[in-house]
């Protein structure tokens, strides 16, 4: 079993799912293949938009004809490329995913429960996506040789909505189960959605923005998989953004913890969570280019390599948040207790953090609804001062000649180095 993942500019339009089909038919393998896809295109963005107008108790509908229409499009295009694309049951399948949008918009502004229903709605692009990527193959290849698998019945978490936590044994067992099943009954490509979950009394839970990675190593950890392919449109693992820095470097090789490490600090190419259930199965990843499928792309794995040319981490979004005792007295092991207390109580993520003599700062990925969570249980205890939209840069593996790079010009509200990594926090 292999394991493929195609994102949402992979599938982004009716000539990204024709690409996608010819991957699978020219460069897949010989063996089963599951594959995980993403939301087309900017769909999770839409859904977050057409969510915040009910939650606002604004009409919706406009925005509703316009996912449908973009969606529809693609439906019709691939019907005239694909002779056996079985566009009936596309539409259908549209339909009932918008009909289902539509009456959870509504319970939401009837509940609100913000983070429950957010999971509800904004999972419904997987939802479409994997129905017409698996009509699309099954037209282009083979409709005895494709199925769909639910990735709400099989990968379980619990209800910690927005950012699921999986029952490894559980959704262990129904994978190899479903799976099996399927294989035995013919099917060499199965398709299923990224980024969603489920509880085990059916409600859909998401992973976090950007999950369908972490989704495709679930799986594979869960089939003992061969390999993980990750299809992006860059030519694979770079030490820098191409869009924000120019003369990348390609690393065509790599081990698992660099990986880990440049994506807890924000590398876009991959979701911070995948490597962990593939480096404890040893299954090697691959990131390639969906727009040069025979490139080799990089390969990563239990490796050891040369020192690594720097890598630059760009990470917007970012919140300074700082505590200073109301009493003056040095903040404490036990001040620090209740700090993080309350930071995982309001779920904000920790980039870096930092203290002096009675104040402790944080750099945190900034939600507002998150940070007056956390303000309401610490500004009694705490003065507590905080600023956002602000940008958190990185470099591993830096030198001198890499920081004053990156640095010139810019006011540095914050700055950290260890022996391997400089971090510092700009206003941009």
């Amino acid at each position: 079993m292999q394991v493929y993942k195609f994102g949402g500019a992979s599938v982004k339009d009716a000539a990204a799912i024709l690409n996608l089909c010819r991957i699978v038919r020219d460069f897949g393998p010989s063996g089963p293949l599951l594959i995980v896809v993403s939301a087309m295109g900017k769909t999770t963005n839409a859904l977050e938009e057409i969510f915040n107008l009910a939650s606002s108790e604004q009409d919706w509908d406009d925005s509703m004809q316009l996912l449908r229409r973009y969606h529809q499009q693609v439906i019709d295009i691939l019907s005239q490329e694909i002779p056996a694309f079985d566009k009936i049951a596309a539409e259908a399948g549209l339909d009932d995913q918008l009909y289902s949008l539509d009456a959870e918009l509504r319970r939401a502004v009837l509940e609100p429960d913000y983070e429950e229903h957010y999971d509800q709605t904004v999972s419904l692009g997987e939802r479409i996506s994997v129905q017409i990527v698996t009509a699309a193959l099954a037209g282009a290849l083979s409709k005895e040789e494709v199925c769909h698998l639910s990735a709400p019945l099989v990968l379980r978490t619990d209800t910690s909505w927005r950012e699921g936590r999986v029952d490894w044994r559980e959704t262990t067992g129904l994978v190899q189960q479903t799976v099996d099943y399927a294989v035995i009954a013919g099917a060499k490509v199965i398709v299923t959605e990224g980024f969603i979950g489920g509880t085990t009394d059916g409600r859909i839970t998401t992973l976090g923005r950007e999950g369908s990675d972490y989704s495709a190593a679930i799986f594979a950890y869960c089939l003992r998989a061969e390999s993980v392919t990750i299809w992006k449109d860059v030519p694979g693992l770079l030490n820098a953004d191409p869009k924000i820095f120019p003369d990348t470097v390609l690393y065509p090789e790599i081990s698992y913890q660099e990986t880990i490490e440049m994506a807890f600090y924000g590398a876009s190419v991959i979701h911070p969570k995948t490597l962990k259930p593939l480096a404890e199965r040893g299954i090697p990843l691959r990131v390639k280019s969906f727009l040069d499928p025979a490139a080799p792309g990089t390969l990563i794995h239990d490796c050891q390599h040369p020192p690594l040319v720097p890598a630059f981490i760009r990470k917007g979004g970012q919140g300074l948040l700082s505590f200073e005792s109301k009493d003056f007295t040095f903040i404490s092991e036990e001040n620090l207790e209740v700090i993080f207390g309350a930071l995982a109580q309001a779920r904000l993520k920790i980039n870096v953090m930092q203290n002096s003599a009675i104040s402790f700062s944080v750099v945190v990925d900034y939600n507002e609804m998150r940070v007056q969570r956390l303000l309401g249980v610490l500004q009694g205890q705490f003065r507590v001062q905080y600023n956002s939209g602000l940008t958190l840069f990185t470099i591993k593996h830096y030198d001198a000649a890499s920081v004053a790079r990156l640095t010139a010009g810019r006011e540095l509200l914050l700055e950290q180095r260890t022996r391997n990594t400089f971090q510092f926090l700009v206003r941009e």
